[in-house]
């Protein structure tokens, strides 16, 4: 056996677990979901082959009255709900950038303020979910109770068509902004060299100028691969919180493309369909990535 076969069936030794697990649990399911979009299938009969039919019930249109009208009016509001939804990914990069700038200085007990900080994503789930219903509940929820104790009648957070998706951002923002982002940003912080620091403080600039002129530019990697992940999490997230809190309404308002999955799959048992909009929602999150890519890399080399 030569060095170079030898060194390649090494490599490939290495790469067989990840390789294993990405066939398993992504390639195949991704193949068995397109197949599965070409069927209607609701479990208890036997698929019927329809083609591409639950495609163009899900994304086609037509003419009523000299007005267009999509086949699937919900899908288009939920992908507004969930677009909505990820308003507050920049405010949360930003928060997260800010708490990593207070935790990368020298304090004292600064473990115990990281862990403070991480807290919320450790302790995420239905159990947090739940905490957050009885804090937003109209009448014995403790926010309302403390405004009623100032003169101000709260709302009705989770249940009025216009503040439960507003309250679903503030939660996810309260949960995610000491999260992983808060980690690669004070990674990225640790990286920098104090010796830029250092000349700019000779050269007279203040803190905001070293902010603007040093620590953005050299984070710009870091605020590249966050604002990826947050963008595909954005499209693919909202179901948990939506799910116990508000059960997607009132009126639709806070169900999520997720959501709208879950619902034709697991509730009304629409597995063609469902693989259908989970098919769309894939291309979606493979063409934003691929045009941050394209644009923000450019930028980010440059």
């Amino acid at each position: 056996m030569n060095k170079t076969l030898r060194r390649n069936l090494i490599a490939w030794c290495y790469l067989t677990p990840n390789l294993s697990g990405f066939l398993v649990f992504t390639l195949v399911p991704l193949f068995f979901a397109f197949a599965l979009s070409l069927f209607r299938w609701d479990i208890f009969h036997p698929p019927v082959f329809v083609g591409l039919e639950n495609f163009r019930d899900l994304l086609g249109f037509y003419r009523e009255g000299g007005e267009w009208k999509a086949n699937d009016p919900e899908f288009w509001h939920f992908l507004g709900n969930t677009l909505f939804l990820m308003i507050g990914i920049p405010l949360n990069m930003l928060i997260s950038l800010l708490i990593a700038i207070m935790l990368n200085r020298r304090l004292k007990f600064l473990s115990l303020y990281r862990t403070i900080f991480y807290l919320p994503t450790i302790c995420g789930g239905v159990g947090m979910y739940l905490l957050w219903g009885m804090i937003f509940a109209p009448e014995l929820g403790i926010l309302n109770q403390l405004l009623r104790w100032v003169g101000i009648p709260g709302p009705p957070w989770l249940t009025d068509y216009y503040w439960a998706k507003p309250t679903l951002m503030l939660i996810s923002l309260w949960g995610a902004m000491g999260g992983g982002n808060m980690l690669l940003y004070l990674a990225g912080l640790q990286n920098i060299p104090p010796e830029y620091y250092e000349a700019a403080r000779v050269d007279g600039a203040n803190a905001f100028q070293q902010f603007r002129h040093i620590t953005v530019p050299s984070l710009a990697p870091t605020t590249f691969f966050i604002f990826i992940m947050s963008v595909i999490g954005g499209f693919q997230g909202g179901f948990e919180s939506a799910f116990v809190l508000t059960q997607g309404g009132p009126a639709g308002s806070t169900t999520t493309l997720s959501y709208y999955i879950y619902n034709h799959g697991f509730v009304w048992f629409n597995m063609g369909y469902a693989a259908a909009i989970s098919l769309v929602l894939f291309a979606i999150v493979l063409l934003i990535t691929l045009i941050n890519w394209r644009f923000g890399g450019r930028n980010n080399e440059a």
